[in-house]
């Protein structure tokens, strides 16, 4: 029998949507409580009962059967826990999340961020951190995973031409996208985001670090939980205050979980998803001379000084790693010793016009 109060567990995102799985979860052991995950470090995690936190293990046999799935546990999944022997609790079951954010390794491997998250905030400093091909970067993240994506552009009181870079968002970004430029350590910033903080909601920041993410979390929690620092002089970069990902409750109702900043990575997508996120290039594919135009060097191409040379390049490089991504490792290895025969056999008509 699973213990747990719904109006309780309510406070920290649950919904009758997710209650629901728990009648298909396997028979549990006595006294096991259902939780949400506020932290992860590593093989410890924070659980949540609604009440207090408290620290936790994953048992093997679960670990084991997420790694076959190609996954595992994230900050935001609600967790069966069971207690054990001198007050040590430990995680049993994970009821399947219904969204799931997560980003791919450079080896393939899928590496979780966060889960049931409702909608996600894509924070991006009006200052050096401005980078439109980064934001479509994370809008791909997102949506692939079916979670809303909701602009933030931080920094709003001393950023750099704030209106013309508001004008560029909303020309090149998907006209469905919300998008705000706020300070975040104004209380305005409340209002402005109010739509996408009612009770019961979870939230997740994403963006690079010091582009505010922290000082936004503290400012929508009403508190001062999350460290912030202050960039570089020389290239407005941030410091890594935040160094796990961890969720924290608002005065009103909403679950926030903040992230550390995201360097390099691939999302988590397919070809399809990432359509979504370049809709323009999409709709104007339709009208290419050939089906299977790709908007290189094809003739009758409806896409090619259209679209801006910068979003068709971003779009070509998230559509080769969004490939790479779904090939088996046999595949990898096959097409990386292809391209290792193409390379010996060019340097091989190199030397040969250098002896004459």
């Amino acid at each position: 029998m699973i213990e747990f109060d719904f109006e309780t567990l309510r406070q920290i995102g649950l919904t009758p949507q997710l209650a629901s799985q728990l009648a298909f979860l396997p028979p549990a052991a006595p006294g096991s409580c259902l939780m949400r995950i506020t932290e992860v470090q590593r093989d410890l995690l924070q659980v949540h009962d609604g009440v207090a936190e408290h620290t936790a293990r994953a048992l093997p046999a679960l670990v084991n059967l997420l790694q076959e799935q190609g996954t595992g546990l994230a900050v935001g999944d609600w967790v069966v826990v069971a207690p054990h022997a001198h007050g040590e609790w430990w995680i049993a079951q994970q009821l399947p999340p219904f969204t799931h954010l997560a980003r791919r390794a450079n080896d393939g491997r899928r590496q979780p961020l966060a889960s049931n998250i409702d909608t996600a905030l894509l924070v991006m400093g009006l200052d050096h951190d401005y980078n439109l091909r980064r934001m479509e970067r994370y809008l791909a993240l997102v949506q692939a995973s079916g979670v809303m994506g909701v602009v933030v552009l931080t920094k709003a009181d001393i950023g750099d031409a704030v209106e013309a870079r508001m004008a560029e968002v909303h020309q090149r970004l998907p006209r469905s996208i919300p998008a705000y430029a706020v300070n975040a350590l104004a209380p305005e910033t409340l209002d402005e985001l109010a739509p996408w903080l009612a009770p019961g909601q979870t939230l997740v920041l994403l963006g690079s670090s010091g582009a505010g993410k922290s000082t936004l979390t503290n400012t929508l929690s009403g508190s001062a939980s999350q460290m912030t620092g202050d960039v570089r002089r020389g290239d407005g970069r941030g410091r890594h205050t935040t160094t796990a990902r961890s969720l924290h409750l608002c005065p009103s109702g909403v679950c926030i979980i903040d992230t550390p900043g995201l360097r390099t990575w691939r999302p988590d997508a397919d070809e399809e998803s990432l359509a979504a996120t370049f809709e323009d290039i999409e709709a104007l594919a339709g009208h290419c001379y050939f089906r299977d135009c790709q908007h290189e060097d094809e003739p009758g191409c409806a896409v090619r000084g259209v679209v801006p040379d910068d979003r068709l390049l971003n779009y070509h490089k998230l559509l080769r790693e969004v490939r790479r991504s779904q090939q088996t490792p046999l595949e990898r290895k096959a097409l990386q010793a292809k391209w290792k025969v193409i390379g010996k056999a060019g340097k091989a008509r190199s030397n040969e016009k250098r002896r004459f």
